[in-house]
């Protein structure tokens, strides 16, 4: 059963999107991360090259050749994505990845404004309605609510 975690009253998406990707490499997780549109992936992936001076985040977009052997993959939640694994998604768009329930672990990564959090919402009765067990955090003070 794919387990899905949300992260609220998150500052910056990107940069804790980030920080959680480079944890879970360290830890030998595969990571994909769906973000909105193309101008989104060019963020995140400029943010994955800059977030830590001294360090290299592995990380490609899902067209790449190299795909299927990079530990961290960036799709976008507007096409038809065929992820190269299935351990950790980040959701990083408004609805419901399709086949969400292939990974092990869903991370759902939720701003402060009322934007992020609406929608946030709708997903959140989308994976109870699903029976996927849920468990929330607040972003900053990183406690479990």
């Amino acid at each position: 059963m794919t387990r899905v975690q949300f992260y609220h009253n998150t500052p910056d998406r990107l940069a804790l999107t980030c920080e959680l990707a480079a944890k879970a490499h360290e830890g030998g997780r595969k990571v994909a991360i769906r973000v909105a549109d193309g101008a989104h992936a060019r963020r995140l992936d400029q943010h994955l090259w800059t977030a830590e001076p001294l360090s290299f985040i592995p990380h490609v977009l899902i067209d790449s050749p190299l795909a299927a052997e990079t530990p961290i993959v960036i799709g976008l939640a507007d096409s038809h994505v065929s992820w190269p694994h299935a351990d950790l998604l980040f959701n990083l768009a408004d609805d419901v990845p399709p086949h969400f329930d292939r990974f092990r672990t869903v991370i759902e990564i939720v701003g402060r404004n009322e934007a992020d959090k609406l929608p946030a919402r709708a997903r959140w009765q989308h994976y109870k309605a699903h029976g996927a067990p849920l468990k929330a955090f607040d972003a900053e003070s990183r406690s479990a609510l």
